[in-house]
């Protein structure tokens, strides 16, 4: 069975926001690893759209961006969109009704299946779909932006953090 983990880079005041902050390059080979571990990732439409960046190759990237995109195509990607047409290379749609499309993928999936963005995630979580929340806490204050949790915050436990680099702490939580 498939575990479902929410993970995005948050700054302090617990706002996500890739144009106003990144990884490290220690955060960004973690990330790496990441990606080729899991089994999947599922996407929203806006947040696909963004990633698809990294469908072709591009003359100015080096080698840990070479390295993420050639893992990030090789792992399956479900897009959950019912206005997106067509879907990348190793993507599929999702359409219909998202909680029995997501039980039946965590049902017949083995591994780490990533979250992409906090909309997606806020849907999952009010289905009660997520098993795993990351917050890659970075020393940032942006006083704005899509915040990490939407609407009500769900009952969570802590279970586990690392340390990333000098800056980047890993927090890992479970709904409780």
């Amino acid at each position: 069975m498939a575990k479902l983990v929410f993970g995005m880079n948050q700054s302090l005041d617990g706002y996500v926001d890739h144009d106003k902050f990144g990884p490290s390059p220690a955060l960004f080979r973690r990330f790496i690893e990441e990606a080729r571990s899991q089994a999947g990732s599922i996407y929203g439409r806006k947040l696909y759209g963004l990633m698809a960046y990294w469908d072709e190759d591009r003359p100015e990237w080096d080698e840990p961006r070479r390295a993420f995109a050639k893992a990030w195509r090789a792992q399956p990607k479900w897009v959950v969109s019912r206005t997106l047409q067509p879907v990348g290379p190793n993507a599929q749609l999702i359409e219909g009704e998202l909680e029995p499309a997501i039980r039946k993928l965590k049902a017949e999936v083995a591994g780490d299946i990533e979250v992409g963005g906090p909309d997606l995630a806020r849907s999952l979580t009010e289905l009660g779909l997520i098993d795993e929340y990351r917050i890659y806490l970075h020393p940032v204050v942006l006083g704005s932006g899509n915040p990490y949790f939407h609407r009500d915050r769900p009952r969570l436990r802590f279970a586990g953090s690392e340390q990333i680099d000098e800056d980047v702490v890993r927090l890992s939580y479970i709904p409780a």
